[in-house]
């Protein structure tokens, strides 16, 4: 099958301005069409429009980039199995998405897109059904949790440890979508604070969102014993993306937690790698993980780690974990990893391409919060 990205990206050029619009009208036709689909979806359905958007310009718009649309695919296959996705929903969803770009797009819209959103989602539906069956001879659609350890570190970030009830097999920097029984059928991602370990343990720094169901329940309404539901391992910001022996961590707030088990696994490489960690802060209070880092610090030898705080008080050198790095004229020779709120990723990415870091070099991922064409 061949792709016309050309016409997919015109296409999308003339929706992406009434993107809301768009997102309403599909889900609209969608659950009007096929009622029984709605009941995988949570009763609030403002976050989602978003999630939809972001997925159809990470997926569809990349599809020249074969080699990453296909590993995404992969691992959102294998995600959307723990909402019963069946390979008959695919066709509809492509179906209501043409129809509703198609509505809102204007007299500027030409048959020829139909036909190239449908062969691209066509592409996208094959690619994930295979993807889901081969997943599911070797494991389960969803893992179960029990909560071991729950410590509010400050008022709003709670560190939770969690250990599933079947083998749980993920990578370093990756992360989960999880799920509490406070309130079903909504997930929400959150990184992996610790590499692989014998006893099959999680740990999760979860930051407490204003209005955020999730995260209110797991840091104020969950204790020891409590059971929570987990989705597959996902995401990309693995170590085995670095090709140098010195790296270079960018940390923002909870962002914190991908990059602590990156430091945990460069610990058993045979040429452990030079470590230099910079973690940015708001206030000195949010500093939320500093004995941890400090025994990390003891057991690796070659981690260096530099707290940032950009509202620092009277007399302290106020900064974020960006302008710590070129403070402290590091030596920017080898890998960075960043991972943080979107904008303080975007920033730094953004300085650092500025003084010259190749971008092949810089390894970032926006989720834990990645898109999916059906909730997380």
């Amino acid at each position: 099958m061949t792709i016309d990205i050309g016409l997919i990206r015109q296409s999308w050029a003339l929706v992406e301005p009434v993107a809301d619009k768009v997102a309403m009208h599909f889900y609209a036709k969608l659950f009007a069409d096929y009622p029984r689909i709605r009941e995988m979806f949570p009763p609030a359905m403002d976050v989602q429009r978003d999630r939809l958007l972001h997925a159809l310009t990470r997926v569809v718009l990349n599809l020249d980039d074969t080699g990453g649309v296909l590993d995404y695919l992969g691992q959102l296959a294998r995600d959307h199995r723990k909402y019963g996705v069946l390979p008959e929903h695919y066709p509809a969803v492509g179906r209501c998405l043409v129809i509703a770009m198609r509505a809102n797009a204007g007299d500027a819209w030409r048959s020829v897109y139909d036909a190239a959103w449908i062969d691209a989602y066509q592409f996208i539906a094959d690619v994930m059904i295979k993807a889901a069956d081969q997943d599911a001879a070797y494991g389960p659609s969803t893992w179960e949790g029990v909560v071991v350890g729950h410590e509010m570190r400050t008022r709003e970030i709670a560190v939770l440890t969690v250990e599933p009830t079947q083998p749980y097999a993920y990578k370093a920097g990756q992360y989960a979508t999880v799920q509490t029984p406070h309130w079903p059928k909504v997930w929400r991602p959150y990184s992996i604070a610790n590499a692989p370990r014998r006893d099959n343990r999680l740990t999760f720094h979860v930051r407490v969102v204003s209005g955020g169901w999730v995260s209110t329940a797991l840091a104020h309404h969950t204790r020891v014993g409590d059971t929570l539901l987990l989705g597959p391992p996902r995401g990309s910001l693995v170590l085995e993306r670095a090709s140098t022996p010195h790296l270079v961590f960018i940390a923002g707030g909870t962002g914190l937690a991908p990059l602590k088990a990156l430091i945990e696994e460069s610990m058993w490489l045979p040429d452990r790698p030079s470590i230099d960690l910079f973690h940015g802060v708001r206030h000195p209070g949010d500093a939320y993980d500093v004995g941890d880092l400090r025994d990390l610090r003891g057991q690796h030898r070659r981690l260096r780690v530099v707290q940032a705080v950009a509202d620092a008080p009277a007399g302290w050198r106020r900064e974020m974990a960006v302008d710590a790095l070129l403070n402290h004229r590091v030596a920017l020779d080898g890998d960075v990893f960043l991972c943080g709120p979107p904008d303080m990723v975007r920033v730094s990415t953004a300085r650092l391409l500025h003084i010259g870091v190749p971008p092949h070099l810089i390894h970032t991922e926006f989720a834990p919060g990645a898109p999916t064409l059906v909730p997380s």
